[in-house]
This record gives C-alpha cells, structure tokens and sequence, in this order.
C-alpha cells in the first residue's frame, strides 16, 4: 500500500506521429493522382495513365484483382515497417527523433493479348510494366520539391527513397502470373512526443500485484477519484 504524490498518466487519447505520417504519405499520392489525372485531360493526355489505387496496411491488396471484372489500375499499399530512435537528437522526456521506414508496394495487372497479328504482349510483361509505372509515380510524388518534409514542416526532418525492389506476390492461383509487385522503402526522419508528467496528490491508493496461471502480470489500483481534476 502507497500514499502520496503519484506522478499519473492522462488518458492516452492520441495517435503517434508515425500513424499520421503512413497516412500522410497515402493521402498525398491519392491527391496527386487527382490532380496528375485532370492535368492529363487538359494536355489531351489518358488520364488512366496517372490512376492508381491508394490504401493503407492491407495484407492482400492485389486479391481485388481477382474479382470479375476487376479495376485492372495500379494498386498502391502503404505501410509503416519499423523504427528506431536516435537519443542523441531527442531527450528523455517529452521528444524522440525516430528514424522510420514506410514501405509504399505497388501492384500491376497485366492482360495477355494478341497485336493484331503483330505479335503477342504476354500478360507477366505488362504487369511489370504497370507496376513500374506505379513505382515511377510513387517516387516522384513523394520526392517533388512540394513533398521535402511530406508537408508536415515542424513535425517531420527529412524524407529519402531508400530502396527500390520488384517482388513477385504468391497465391493460390494462376491468376499470379498476371501480377508483379514493387516496392519503394521511404525513410523519414519526425519527431515522436510522448504524455508529460503532471501529479496529483492522492489520499489513498492500494496497488496489487496479481500472476495469472500463464504467467501475465495484472495490477489492480484503487486510489481516491475526487482527488482527480
């Protein structure tokens, strides 16, 4: 049993920086998508050429081209892969530097068609085509003057394309041979803010300390609510 001052935590009701940059980085390729799309139209250019797909943490994106009769537009998947923390940028109380990868997979479609007797585009060709296409897209956006800190100035350093790598995505279907798959890492430098100490004095407080069968720690607390703004 303890009594006294208790340094205690607020409500964590808050998104890490990390979270709002993977979707940052997935709004603006969407927005530009738009925007690249309309430019097309006003140059008489296809407009499908600057269409892609924009999601976020999605384990399978590219089983929507499975469907029927699928939007054969490249797929673009966002996703936030790791972190690590330079503590000689950062203090030990309110402000991290966190060096972070977010990898950005593209998916093409390809379709296997006969040229008008000029010859035959094979299906695999074209998907690697198209998902390359989407890489040189991603990386452009993502690097233009416009996107140097991904506008989010004050939060985030620097970003850089670390690297670039065509993969090919498995599944159980024949399918498969019409889909590639391409990845740009993106490192970005932020900053990461963490809940700052505010105490309380409280007149009472019990804390127990339980072991389950398995093993796992339960603590219990009871402490005096009115104590509390």
């Amino acid at each position: 049993m303890f009594a006294g001052r208790l340094q205690v935590i607020s409500l964590i009701d808050k998104i890490d920086n990390f979270e709002l940059i993977r979707d940052q980085i997935a709004y603006l390729l969407a927005l530009e998508s738009a925007n690249q799309q309309a430019l097309a139209i006003q140059e008489s250019k296809n407009a499908g050429d600057y269409k892609i797909r924009v999601f976020t943490e999605q384990s399978n994106p590219w089983e929507q081209y499975l469907d029927v009769d699928p939007d054969t537009s490249p797929i673009v998947n966002v996703w936030f892969d790791n972190s690590s923390f330079d503590p000689s940028a950062s203090n030990t109380i309110e402000r991290q530097k966190s060096d972070s990868i977010f990898n950005i997979d593209c998916y093409g479609y390809g379709i296997s068609q006969d040229n008008s007797g000029q010859g035959h585009t094979a299906g695999d060709k074209e998907a690697a085509i198209q998902t390359q296409k989407a890489l040189r897209f991603v990386r452009n956006v993502l690097m233009a003057g416009e996107n140097t800190h991904l506008k989010l100035q004050g939060l985030v350093w620097s970003r850089w394309p670390e690297s670039m790598t065509m993969f090919q995505p498995s599944f159980d279907s024949n399918e498969v041979q019409k889909v590639s798959g391409g990845r740009l890492s993106l490192r970005v430098m932020f900053n990461e803010f963490s809940p700052q100490v505010r105490e309380e004095t409280l007149e009472y407080l019990a804390i127990d300390l339980i072991r389950s069968d398995n093993g796992e720690i339960i603590a219990e607390a009871d402490f005096d609510y009115t104590a509390l703004p």
